[in-house]
């Protein structure tokens, strides 16, 4: 049962910008980390960026400086702004909501970055 929606991806240029859309109950939303993982073909998933309820952020060295994770706790969703996008960034993108009890995970979005 898939509780957290995500939207926004798609195909972009390389140096593009594309901003992702996750929404969650407010179970799952309300005082819990929210983050974006990414997996590309043959690779492990790996973490992008996460949020906490407070506000602080964590980005994978490899974005930071180019994508920017953000918070709306009034609209349960978070949101990753994606800009001067590479090939490399090329992945099925899924957020996740981290509870005390469980990790809820969205059913991924592809973005895909041409050259």
């Amino acid at each position: 049962q898939v509780q957290l929606v995500e939207s926004g991806g798609g195909l972009v240029q390389a140096g593009g910008s594309l901003r992702l859309s996750c929404a969650a109950p407010g179970s799952i939303f309300s005082g819990n980390v929210m983050g974006y993982y990414r997996q590309a073909p043959g690779k492990q998933r790996e973490l992008v960026a996460d949020i906490s309820s407070g506000g602080s952020t964590r980005y994978a060295d490899s974005v930071r400086g180019r994508f920017t994770i953000s918070r709306d706790n009034a609209k349960n969703t978070v949101y990753l702004q994606m800009n001067s996008l590479k090939r490399e960034d090329t992945a099925v993108y899924y957020c996740k909501g981290e509870t005390p009890w469980y990790d809820y995970w969205g059913q991924g979005t592809q973005v895909t970055v041409s050259s």
